[in-house]
Order: C-alpha cells, then sequence, then structure tokens
C-alpha cells in the first residue's frame, strides 16, 4: 500500500501543513483499517514559535521526539484526558511539527464510531456524526491513538498517510469544489506574537 515517503515530511512545515489536507490518514488496527481525510491541520515551528513546546529548542522528556527523524508521530496529553496527534518535520534536530486538527472518516466508520461512543453509526444522532472527528482529541479517540503511538515511523504499516482513496483500494473521492483558508492557530493566547502566525489551513466547500 503507497504511503507518503520520510521525504514529504522533510521540507518547511507551513507549507508541508497545507499539503497534508486532502491527504488520508491511515490506521490499522488487527484485521481492520481505519481510514480519514485530513481537512485541518496547524503548524508548529520550535525555532521561532513561542506556541511549539519545543520553542528555542526547549528539550525535555516530552519533547524529545520534535527532535527526531521527519516522518515521526509525535502524540501528546493535554488536560490530562485528550491526545493529539502531530507529524514531525523538517530534517532531525529541527523540532517542528504538523497537528492533525481534523478528519473526514472514509472506512472504518463502524469501528471509529463505537471508539468514540460506543456506539454504531446508526445510533448517532445528527450532531454527534457531524462532529465525530473534527478535533484533535477526537480524531485520536476514534482511531485509538495514544501516547504508546508517540514516536512511531509514519512511513511503517501500523499509522501513516497516504495520497488518496486509490491507495487503500476504496472509489475515488466524489469531486467536491474546495478551498484552502487560513488563520490564526486554536487555544495559542499564551503564545504572544505568536498566536497572531496564520498557520491554521483548513478546507471549505465552495458554493
Amino acid at each position: 500500500m503507497a504511503r507518503l515517503s520520510r521525504e514529504f515530511y522533510l521540507g518547511d512545515t507551513v507549507e508541508i501543513a497545507q499539503a497534508l489536507l486532502g491527504k488520508y490518514l491511515v490506521r490499522r488496527l488487527d484485521d481492520e483499517t481505519l481510514a480519514g481525510r485530513i481537512t485541518e491541520t496547524e503548524a508548529y515551528v520550535g525555532r521561532c514559535d513561542k506556541a511549539c513546546h519545543a520553542y528555542n529548542y526547549r528539550r525535555t522528556p516530552r519533547t524529545s521526539t520534535l527532535f527526531g527523524p521527519p516522518g515521526t508521530a509525535y502524540v501528546y496529553l493535554i488536560y490530562g484526558m485528550y491526545h493529539c496527534l502531530n507529524f514531525v518535520t523538517e530534517p532531525e534536530g529541527e523540532p517542528a511539527a504538523v497537528l492533525l486538527r481534523s478528519v473526514e472518516v472514509v472506512s472504518g466508520l463502524d469501528t471509529a464510531c463505537r471508539l468514540r461512543y460506543g456506539l454504531p453509526p446508526d445510533a448517532l444522532t445528527p450532531a454527534r456524526r457531524r462532529t465525530l472527528t473534527n478535533g484533535p482529541g477526537k480524531v485520536c479517540q476514534a482511531f485509538a491513538l495514544t501516547r504508546a503511538e508517540n514516536g512511531m515511523d509514519l512511513t511503517g504499516d501500523t499509522l501513516f498517510l497516504c495520497d488518496g482513496p486509490e491507495d487503500l483500494g476504496l472509489p475515488p473521492a466524489p469531486a467536491v469544489r474546495e478551498r484552502m483558508c487560513a488563520g490564526p492557530r486554536i487555544g495559542v493566547d499564551y503564545a504572544e506574537e505568536a498566536r497572531d502566525f496564520p498557520w491554521r489551513f483548513w478546507l471549505e466547500k465552495e458554493t
């Protein structure tokens, strides 16, 4: 199965955050494959970004993964209860990553719903279906991602990204007109000037 190569993650983090929109997150659980189309990301760059955990090259047991090879999963816990998945970018030693904020589930919907709510898809309210994976903590819960996956190689067989549904053996996605939007990141008001960096990117359907 095709997957994004390590070279994909080697470039500029802000550009990678944009390039990831429309790509597919793939998670293999036992004999099932979960997959979701990426619809929202945020960039974090340690050398200049006060919102980054490793700002000014601050290295701790928690942030050490950010200094690792590009194409590594950085998973951390916030508020003591929500996990967030990031993709490490740029050359090894440069702490930077892209936070995955939102996906649209395209494979393994039943499992994703049970992991999030303990219910099958047809038992969910419309609001629950709409908000199934529209936040970083929700994505991790629906895809069974925890700190156990921190440091995982994104070019391996368990957790990886690919270009399109054809790489997963799925039919091509319906043609939908979308545009990329950009704006400040969410929840980083503490980061002084960095709170205004327009480093959040999302896809919006055109009408």
